[in-house]
């Protein structure tokens, strides 16, 4: 349906506008039909027979969503949507079979059977894109401040004319308003004059729980008034002709220039929060004031007989049941999901050919952009330099050679970083690529994965290991995001956190903390320990296709050791390749990070005849090159920062027992920090941390059993 510009008024009134013709609003009824019917089949027949096993109905909900789903008519529109946002994405596009295969679990649904069916996308690009839906409660928000700073960027720096005018939305309801990520959205979208909408629809209750526990008073059109920078909207989704005039007013001002814009709409909630939900927690007098409110029938008495004659209605709700039992008919002859296609599309995958799998949507390969693949040949440059200048100058050169590449995160732009690592990069690439952002890891995250998903490459700094910790949803969300959507979207990105001791520790900015990123599906890890390295391992993440852990550790940031001649602008290390930097024959010692300065000057005290592995990545791992060295010296010993419970050397010592069990002469040692947080005072620091004294004994030790 085109959207209309016409004024819409109530149809029993004249003189006061013109109507919104009957064509449109069959087309809107249409839609209603088919989402209201869907929802009935579902949550009536299909979950009771669990064919289904998860059911959100959007009962209550379609006829503000179809709205709206009409005027989002811009080439490069984004949308930001949750579990109860079905009706919007039908109203896009979303076909009804892929719409039902997808919730009954089937072959050829949006995530064959991988997530819930109410996790919907659309990929696209033309016209409006939906990025992938999230099981988590106001996770969306974020993203779509990150297609909406896109767009704005991709109009201004690239040109990109299909931009002009496109908008980002966020839908969600009345609970999500509480979350971390709606407010870091807010900020985001008012500081930056972002051309964003809030479409929140307010049922009342997430899930048992009133809106008055989510804002003062249940309000939150009403105590954002006087917020700076935002337009705000507030009236009653059940009143068609009246919601349809709010939804026009607030996107065609987001697209006119008029500002971020919240539109809250009240809308009944005219079923459980999900299928088993019995909603015993509402009286019967709530419920019944609930159906009293539906849009449905608010609709019927708005446009019949005056717009629409009772048969035409009848007609076109009987064709949306007919369509959707017609449907299910066909989606039950589909397969089921095949169990040997599960673990694909974890990573971005390539043929035999050495082609990419290429994701639908997101990252700088999906829209066009083919980097140079580099070279493994280091080509050395002047003298040493430490890992900070390594690091700036890699990202000096793929900033200059690529215009999609983005750098931002808290200080990174006047300042140069609290590290100095992105020094004079805002002074010579300007401050929409080099920039500073809001004091929200969440915000920061989030926002690059919704870059990512129209074409840029984010790189975004958290500035400590520990700061993380408020972005895991969207860290976690961004890694799973290509296969949950069976690769029709992925966000690479390349996210640089500096972390680990440096000359005293702490509980807030010492911690290393690697393994839960190992845990973080879909997420690779580098972890250099020298200059060299770290230019190679972050330029191939930069021109990679996944997203990626960027660990800087602070030890190494200007540490002696660890510098190195600069290795050449086009110089790439591969991840899963370990650097083998010491060769010997009696025991061999794995490590990563800062640990490999302290390891090569033990095993140089030690006087006994060791390989070194640097692992450089740990996911990818260097298996075979470990498993081969382990297999020659018969021995090994692992190192690391991180603590020793459930640390990576865990998982090494795991694969190394189960492959080399009949070659090893001794046990398998580890050398870690106890399961204690980083210690501030350096005496403490000192003696918890693996020391080059510690790893010489257990070197002579373990080569002398």
């Amino acid at each position: 349906m085109v959207a209309s510009s016409l004024h819409l008024q109530h149809p029993a009134k004249s003189g006061s506008g013109s109507v919104k013709s009957a064509t449109e609003w069959r087309a809107v009824l249409r839609q209603i039909s088919i989402s209201r019917a869907l929802d009935d089949l579902e949550e009536f027949t299909l979950l009771k027979n669990r064919k289904v096993l998860y059911q959100f109905s959007a009962r209550g909900h379609e006829l503000t969503q179809v709205l709206l789903s009409a005027q989002l008519t811009g080439q490069q529109d984004g949308v930001g949507g949750y579990y109860r946002s079905r009706p919007l994405l039908l109203g896009l596009g979303l076909s009804l079979e892929e719409a039902l295969a997808s919730t009954m679990m089937r072959a050829g649904g949006m995530s064959e059977g991988r997530d819930i069916g109410v996790v919907f996308n659309l990929p696209r690009k033309a016209g409006p894109c939906v990025l992938p839906v999230c099981g988590g409660v106001g996770a969306q928000y974020t993203p779509a401040v990150g297609w909406a700073q896109a767009l704005r960027y991709r109009t201004t720096r690239l040109g990109d004319r299909a931009c002009i005018g496109s908008i980002a939305v966020a839908h969600g309801g009345d609970a999500s308003i509480a979350t971390n990520g709606f407010w870091a959205a807010l900020n985001i979208v008012t500081t930056e004059n972002l051309p964003f909408l809030f479409f929140i629809e307010d049922n009342g209750y997430g899930i048992s729980v009133k809106s008055q526990h989510q804002t003062p008073g249940g309000n939150v059109a009403r105590n954002l008034q006087s917020f700076g920078g935002l337009r705000v909207l507030d009236g009653d989704g059940s009143d068609p002709i009246s919601a349809a005039s709010l939804i026009e007013d607030a996107v065609s001002g987001v697209r006119t220039g008029a500002g971020p814009t919240l539109l809250r709409l009240r809308v009944p909630r005219l079923s459980g929060h999900s299928g088993q939900d019995t909603q015993a927690y509402k009286s019967s007098e709530e419920i019944a004031a609930e159906k009293d409110r539906d849009p449905l029938a608010k609709l019927r008495e708005q446009l019949v007989p005056h717009t629409i004659c009772a048969a035409d209605w009848d007609q076109d709700m009987a064709q949306g049941r007919a369509a959707v039992a017609q449907i299910l008919q066909t989606v039950e002859q589909r397969p089921l999901p095949d169990p040997a296609r599960i673990k694909r599309y974890v990573f971005s995958e390539s043929g035999a050919d050495g082609s990419i799998d290429l994701q639908q949507q997101g990252g700088i390969r999906s829209a066009g952009m083919i980097p140079s693949a580099g070279t493994e040949q280091p080509r050395p440059e002047g003298p040493r330099i430490n890992l900070v200048t390594a690091v700036r100058r890699t990202l000096e050169h793929e900033l200059a050679t690529n215009p999609r590449v983005l750098v931002f995160g808290e200080d990174v732009g006047r300042k140069g970083g609290v590290h100095a690592v992105t020094l004079g990069l805002q002074e010579k690439f300007g401050a929409d690529r080099v920039f500073d952002t809001s004091l929200s890891e969440e915000g920061i995250i989030g926002r690059a994965v919704g870059m990512a998903a129209a074409g840029l490459m984010p790189v975004p700094e958290i500035q400590f290991r520990k700061y993380a910790d408020p972005a895991a949803e969207q860290l976690n969300d961004c890694g799973t995001m290509r296969w949950r959507t069976v690769n029709r979207f992925a966000a690479p990105m390349v996210v640089r956190i500096p972390g680990g001791f440096f000359k005293c520790g702490d509980p807030w900015h010492s911690q290393s903390n690697e393994v839960q990123w190992l845990h973080g599906v879909g997420w690779r890890l580098a972890m250099p320990s020298n200059a060299q390295d770290a230019v190679g391992l972050l330029r191939s993440a930069l021109r990679g296709n996944d997203p990626t852990i960027f660990f800087e550790h602070r030890s190494l940031l200007d540490g002696s050791w660890a510098r190195r001649p600069y290795p050449g602008d086009e110089f790439v290390v591969p991840f899963g390749k370990a650097s083998l930097l010491r060769e010997g024959t009696v025991v061999t010692v794995v490590t990563w990070g800062a640990m490999v300065e302290r390891c090569e000057q033990a095993i140089d005290a030690s006087g006994k005849s060791a390989d070194l592995l640097d692992l450089r990545t740990l996911s990818p791992w260097d298996r075979e090159a470990t498993l081969s060295s382990v297999r020659k010296t018969r021995r090994c010993l692992i190192v690391h920062e991180d603590t020793m419970t459930a640390g990576f050397g865990a998982e090494i010592a795991a694969v190394l027992a189960k492959e080399t069990f009949f070659d090893l002469d001794a046990p398998i040692e580890r050398l870690a920090m106890p399961d204690i947080p980083s210690p501030h005072n350096p005496a403490l620091l000192d003696a918890v941390l693996p020391s080059m004294e510690a790893i010489k004994h257990a070197i002579i030790s373990l080569s002398e059993i």
